[in-house]
């Protein structure tokens, strides 16, 4: 089964790269529930948090803190929620392990299921920002 987070990793799709280690990735969310929306994702291929050692899954969180910063400079947001979720009757959409950072703003509110579909010169403009952040 082929995986879309795995086909970004290997440069087979476009992804709107923010940060990037030997263990980890997180980039843009192609369709965001608001401005930033972004995942964090480890380059080994794990279905489920469940299917990951202890040290990984502490490893993969500890990055979240760096990266929801960046975020929330560069898009200005107040506020920001975590998501992680563990197979497909918890709305798991692509089964590879990650992470969701969705920035909040008081303005807006807080929804969770409204998806908006950026642009890919939208995705890029925040996509350098963020990444110029995280330098």
């Amino acid at each position: 089964m082929s995986c879309i987070f795995c086909d970004i990793l290997e440069g087979k799709r476009d992804g709107h790269i923010l940060y990037d280690d030997e263990s980890h990735v997180a980039f843009l969310d192609k369709y965001p529930i608001d401005v930033g929306h972004s995942l964090v994702i480890p380059r080994k291929h794990h279905e489920r948090i469940t299917d990951m050692d202890a040290e990984d899954v502490g490893h993969l969180f500890s990055i979240v803190p760096k990266i929801a910063n960046a975020i929330l400079t560069s898009t200005e947001a107040d506020a920001f929620s975590l998501a992680q979720n563990n197979g497909r009757a918890a709305k798991q959409i692509v089964p590879h392990v990650h992470i969701h950072i969705i920035p909040r703003y008081n303005s807006k509110g807080t929804v969770w299921t409204k998806r908006q579909i950026s642009s890919d010169a939208e995705l890029m403009e925040l996509s350098e920002k963020v990444r110029s952040l995280l330098i």
